[in-house]
């Protein structure tokens, strides 16, 4: 019978890798689930054979195919931590069966198997770094420990095999089975040069590859040897990318020299101690946190999660243009934007609604914005957009999900049906475009659901032309064809406040007042105030709570005093009178 610590002898190295997939997980599902929502709103995978068929037929495609099959689960935060934790642990433990391959006490050093893992994890705090990348680099380690498997005889027709099949798979990581081919043979062959001739023998056949593709695909050659889709951006070569294929050769290879060491266990604590110390110091570099924040907000309103988005703000104050734009629509969809507009930072009207900008990832955002005040049009010339300027020309599910629901809203069943019948290829959206597909034509379903049923009722039917100077006319044509557009409503008076135009706000909340909607929030009554007081006058008996007023008198003795710079004028930061003077 095996005592404890035989077992722990035995099997630690199977814990330890167990205790890191449990980190990533934790760390995916808890800490980074904007940036899981991220990639998977940016791509389309279509479980259709031409599609399929698409993909396979340039370098990587392979790869790419099965990345965006397992993005597709990043739809629940959950199942996409699941993922990562699976394939990192992979990365991991293939690292390891090298080492072993390469030096027979690479034991010593489990925690050096962790490098590319750790390094991967560093890189995808880079939302542009593809998960094609992660499933080259497992195809590329899983051929090389093939190699290490087979045996000497079949190592040659496995080298002439593999090289042009592991680059059409998995692109460019060809040329790490090629170096671990040219560093192995030059290791344990009885003939060196014999060795190293096979070596670069298999080193020129994986550029060879490279550059004879050059000649069957429509990609630069520059683009073959980097990867088509290991980055986002085309044009742009990611240095992490080489670093990693090296390191993922170099640290099993250099096993061969490694000797048996005395203190085995202490070598590999302080190995492991200073490799989590790296990775701990280096990770807050790899993250741009100000990316994140747009991303969470974007992903809260992506989920519709008012109440998540403002306890968020609450946490810290949102100040830039997206996080401003999507704090202000939380706030009007729970219907307090007029009681608490001057609760957080705000730049002017485009904190409502953002100029445009050909930037996919915040094109979605201020496209819900439309979409919610019920400019259809508007929101779907906004998923246009978005897909459009998608730097490596892939489609969007969100975009295309948003692409069905204005057409169906519009009435366009016959465009509105293809972009079902595309989500009805995914595995995501399968479910909801089933459920969908029968609204098609079917006017009293929509009219009654109560998503494209509101939308129908709020939406304007009049072309007309649309211009980013006079959104606020915008919003006024809204609230006139339906006063029940409460969110349009809380945007109209709030635009000429948050452009500190105070004869502008008047004119509207006059109009408003004529509508009996007895809408008269915090924000607007503080406006109206500072209105008459620039009359020298006071606003009608009821108009406006004592509170206001009462408030309102302090502000002035202290501004009157000490100017905007007083420092008492601090408890009054959240009104509009404070905003309005240019304090804020």
């Amino acid at each position: 019978m095996q005592t404890p610590m035989s077992l722990l002898s035995k099997y630690w190295k199977i814990g330890v890798s167990l205790l890191f997939g449990v980190a990533v997980f934790l760390f995916w599902w808890l800490a980074c689930p904007a940036l899981l929502s991220f990639q998977e709103q940016y791509q389309l995978f279509l479980m259709d054979g031409d599609y399929i068929g698409q993909l396979l037929a340039v370098p990587d495609g392979f790869a790419r195919c099965v990345a965006e099959y397992l993005i597709q689960y990043y739809i629940s935060p959950v199942y996409g931590a699941l993922v990562l934790a699976v394939l990192f642990v992979i990365i991991q433990r293939l690292v390891w069966r090298l080492m072993r391959c390469a030096g027979e006490h690479a034991d010593v050093h489990y925690a050096l198997s962790f490098v590319p893992s750790l390094l991967l994890w560093l890189m995808l705090g880079d939302e542009s770094v593809m998960l094609t990348f992660a499933i080259a680099l497992i195809l590329a380690m899983l051929a090389m420990w093939v190699y290490e498997l087979a045996g000497k005889r079949c190592r040659p027709y496995l080298i002439l095999l593999c090289i042009p099949v592991l680059y059409w798979m998995a692109g460019p990581v060809v040329l790490m089975f090629a170096a671990w081919v040219l560093i192995r043979q030059w290791q344990v062959s009885d003939s060196k040069w014999k060795g190293f001739c096979i070596g670069a023998f298999a080193v020129i056949c994986a550029i060879g590859c490279v550059i004879g593709s050059s000649w069957l695909v429509p990609y630069p050659l520059f683009r073959l040897f980097y990867g088509i889709d290991y980055y986002r951006f085309v044009e742009v070569y990611y240095w992490m990318f080489l670093i990693t294929m090296v390191l993922s050769v170099v640290i099993p290879a250099v096993m061969f020299w490694v000797p048996m060491l005395r203190r085995g266990r202490i070598t590999g604590c302080v190995e492991a101690v200073i490799l989590l110390a790296a990775f701990l110091l280096l990770r807050p570099s790899f993250y741009d946190s100000r990316k994140a924040e747009v991303m969470e907000y974007d992903y809260l309103v992506r989920c519709q999660n008012w109440g998540a988005i403002l306890a968020k703000a609450d946490k810290k104050t949102p100040d830039l243009p997206m996080t401003v734009c999507a704090t202000n629509l939380a706030l009007g969809m729970s219907g307090q934007l007029g009681e608490r507009l001057f609760d957080y930072y705000q730049n002017g009207i485009q904190g409502l609604v953002p100029p445009f900008e050909r930037n996919f990832a915040s094109i979605l955002l201020t496209g819900e914005v439309y979409w919610q005040l019920g400019l259809v049009n508007n929101a779907q010339q906004f998923a246009f957009e978005a897909m459009e300027a998608i730097p490596n020309y892939a489609k969007s599910c969100r975009a295309v999900k948003r692409l069905a629901e204005t057409n169906l809203v519009n009435g366009e069943y016959a465009v509105a049906r293809k972009y079902l019948q595309m989500l009805q290829k995914t595995l995501a959206y399968h479910q909801w475009a089933e459920r969908t597909l029968p609204l098609l034509g079917n006017e009293k379903a929509i009219n009654e659901h109560p998503v494209y049923g509101r939308m129908r009722q709020i939406r304007l039917k009049n072309d007309f032309l649309f211009s980013e100077r006079e959104l606020d006319k915008i919003f006024g044509q809204l609230v006139m064809h339906n006063q029940r557009n409460g969110l349009a409503l809380q945007y109209l008076l709030a635009a000429p406040l948050l452009n500190r135009d105070v004869n502008t706000f008047m004119n509207y909340m006059i109009y408003v007042d004529g509508l009996h909607l007895g809408y008269r929030p915090r924000s607007c009554q503080e406006a109206v105030v500072f209105a008459y007081a620039q009359r020298k006058q006071r606003p009608p008996q009821g108009y406006v709570s004592d509170m206001v007023l009462r408030q309102f008198g302090e502000y002035v003795n202290i501004y009157s005093q000490g100017g905007k710079d007083a420092p008492q004028l601090t408890r009054f930061k959240n009104t509009a009178w404070y905003y309005f003077m240019g304090v804020k």
